[in-house]
């Protein structure tokens, strides 16, 4: 179970019995587990643990060394009446005593104290494996007599030994495959299977069935007796006894030949394929099409547009096969003719710019309406073509764009899950360490040139002693909780700076920040606590399309601003920020996107954009900031039409408080 998420979610399912006499290491310890289940019972020590234990739990996960009742002696009770329930022990180094006779008493594995994340993910993840497949088993033994009788009459049924030859086969297996049952006894499937199935087929089924003891779900082409191919929906089971041990496997199959559907077709193909060309095909905006004018409409289109689909080919391009693969979308495959990269590369692009210009030129009659269709195409030629070009369908849409060359895109995205998980590792370990803290850039009057106020930036140490910017670690903490986490460190140490210095404190709150009911609590916490000066606290808001409910802003906005803080608009004039906004939000400050200043003094463009913000802002009692003033040229001409504060490198680089003498730390 590779994948994170997937982890996460089988383990909610787990209900955990977590044993631990320690406060503090249990408090932390339960930090972790939090994550992973929903349902966490604790106990103080091996007695208090028997008291609490019935059948219900999942997983137990318990110290050795405790008073009243060890681990192993409560272990060694739970034992006596279930010998199946998966049980890990937290140990300490200096407890290596205890190990042999834990492996005796029959553990299923072992944390070190503290909790190595990897160990413990992969310890999880043997567990979950080991829960569901028990539970399957249980649930399936149960219900296998109840459900033969039915199962015989609508599916293909079949039973094999250890060693993979036929010992049961129902009378639907034999009709379709055209051999009798006593013909079948005793033989292999391999009596049925297709010559063309690709070798690391059946390796994976062995793999999978017997190896891992987990379920295996596939398509198997096969052929019958009298050379007739056919196709079956195979789903193969390992069936248990009670030890664990494989006994027989149990394959249930489905005969999908007159609905195998081109995307199975295309991979068989693909698969006795050495380099294959794949050129995919999504129409642009066929959802809206199925909306607008029904799915009968839209499989018109689809049809029509299959129908013509090889006049849209130029000629030059020599194809293999077409495919329409359902809803909008469509496919060329081709064979690698071509020994350079670079050549085949150019002659692809020049290709797919034709067919682009060659769709778009085309108009579809469809019951008297004429549609204009344009794609968006995904090219790829490499390893795992065709799944490069799937997932580079989805991020031409994401980009809005119309062409990618995909190869490789599904390693890259590996990589990316890897490092952002990694990334989290990092982010959890600073902020358990106390290694989240904050800078502050002056905000200059740009009349005086004095500091009038401190924008808070939050900063990350990794271990390495590091210090990271947010575009290291902030996107990657908003995808777990760790986001408001930092949010409420931030807001923490920015009041405390009240204390510091005379100036205002600026800190930037996101959309999540204020939807989230926790962090809004917490800042309502913090303007009780500093209300004598809270009139010097800004709220920087970040504007974002992930915004839900722009009234619960409104309401956090008005109820802030009944303790006196002030409310910017940050990266004004860029993104999401619009002048309809401001009738909303009524903010007191706008901070003008660094996107505008930073060529400000050499582009008229930016000038005249930034001088209607300032008029409007002037009229409205709206005080302005800009950001990124990296020199002088830039601040004059601020300061000139009537910016009223800078920020940026040419007054200061943001800095950690200690390195800032006024504020006398």
């Amino acid at each position: 179970m590779e994948n994170l998420q997937e982890l996460i979610k089988c383990s909610k399912e787990v209900k955990l019995l977590y044993v631990e006499d320690n406060d503090n290491a249990r408090e932390a310890t339960l930090m972790i587990f939090e994550e992973f289940f929903s349902t966490i019972v604790t106990a103080i020590n091996g007695a208090d643990a028997l008291e609490k234990y019935d059948e219900s739990f999942d997983l137990i996960i318990t110290d050795i060394n405790m008073p009243k009742m060890n681990g192993l002696d409560m272990i060694k009770i739970i034992r006596e009446n279930n010998k199946e329930i998966p049980i890990l022990v937290l140990s300490a180094h200096n407890e290596s005593d205890f190990f042999l006779d834990s492996i005796r008493i029959g553990v299923d594995g072992y944390l070190l104290k503290p909790i190595d994340i990897e160990q413990f993910l992969s310890s999880l993840n043997k567990i979950i494996s080991k829960v569901k497949l028990a539970d399957e088993v249980l649930n399936n033994l149960n219900l296998l007599k109840q459900y033969q009788e039915v199962t015989d009459i609508n599916a293909i049924v079949s039973k094999t030994d250890l060693l993979g030859n036929i010992t049961y086969v129902n009378d639907t297996f034999c009709t379709l495959c055209e051999y009798s049952r006593d013909e079948l006894l005793g033989k292999n499937h391999n009596i049925i299977r297709h010559p063309n199935n690709p070798q690391n087929l059946f390796e994976d089924i062995w793999n999978t069935v017997k190896n891992n003891k987990n379920i295996w779900h596939g398509t198997i082409k096969n052929i019958s007796k009298s050379g007739k191919t056919f196709y079956l929906k195979t789903t193969i089971k390992p069936i248990l006894d009670l030890k664990g041990e494989i006994i027989e496997y149990i394959s249930i199959k489905n005969d999908i030949t007159d609905i195998m559907n081109q995307e199975r077709l295309l991979l068989d193909i693909i698969d006795f394929m050495d380099k294959p060309i794949i050129i995919l095909i999504k129409i642009e905006r066929f959802e809206d099409i199925k909306r607008y004018y029904g799915s009968l409409i839209a499989s018109k289109v689809e049809n029509e547009f299959f129908k013509r689909f090889h006049s849209f080919i130029p000629n030059e391009l020599v194809y293999k096969q077409l495919f329409s693969l359902g809803n909008g979308k469509f496919l060329i495959l081709k064979e690698n003719d071509l020994n350079s990269d670079i050549q085949l590369e150019s002659k692809l692009e020049e290709y797919t710019l034709k067919i682009q210009s060659n769709i778009s030129e085309a108009v579809l009659d469809i019951n008297e309406i004429d549609f204009d269709i344009f794609v968006s195409i995904s090219l790829a030629y490499k390893e795992s073509s065709y799944e490069n070009a799937k997932y580079g369908l989805k991020k031409l849409f994401k980009t809005k764009q119309d062409f990618i060359i995909a190869n490789g895109l599904i390693k890259k995205q590996k990589e990316e899950a890897a490092y952002n998980l990694k990334t989290l590792k990092m982010i959890k370990n600073a902020i358990d360490n106390s290694r989240i803290f904050i800078y502050y850039q002056d905000i200059v009057d740009n009349q005086t040139q004095e500091t009038s106020k401190y924008e808070v930036l939050v900063r990350l140490i990794n271990e390495e002693g590091k210090v990271l910017t947010p575009y290291h670690f902030l996107n990657t903490a908003k995808k777990a909780k760790y986001y408001s986490q930092i949010t409420q460190i931030v807001l923490k140490y920015s009041f405390e700076a009240l204390n510091k210095t005379s100036k205002d404190i600026s800190i930037n709150l996101s959309a999540l920040d204020i939807e989230k009911k926790s962090t809004q609590d917490y800042i309502f916490e913090l303007l009780e606590e500093y209300s004598s000066q809270a009139s010097r606290i800004v709220f920087e808001l970040l504007e974002d399309e992930e915004m839900k409910d722009f009234n619960l802003i409104k309401k956090f906005i008005i109820k802030v601003k009944s303790y006196g803080v002030k409310i910017a608009i940050d990266d004004f004039g860029a993104g999401y920020s619009n002048f309809e906004r401001l009738l909303d939000y009524k903010p007191d400050i706008l901070k003008i996107d660094g996107c505008l200043v930073k060529n400000i003094h050499k582009d008229d463009y930016s000038l005249n954009v930034v001088e209607t913000i300032v008029a409007f802002s002037k009229k409205q009692n709206i005080k302005t900031i800009g950001e990124f003033v990296e020199n002088k040229e830039i601040y004059n001409v601020l300061k000139k039409i009537g910016v009223d504060y800078s920020q940026g490198y040419y007054f200061s680089k943001p800095k950690a408080l200690k390195e800032e003498n006024e504020y006398k730390i």
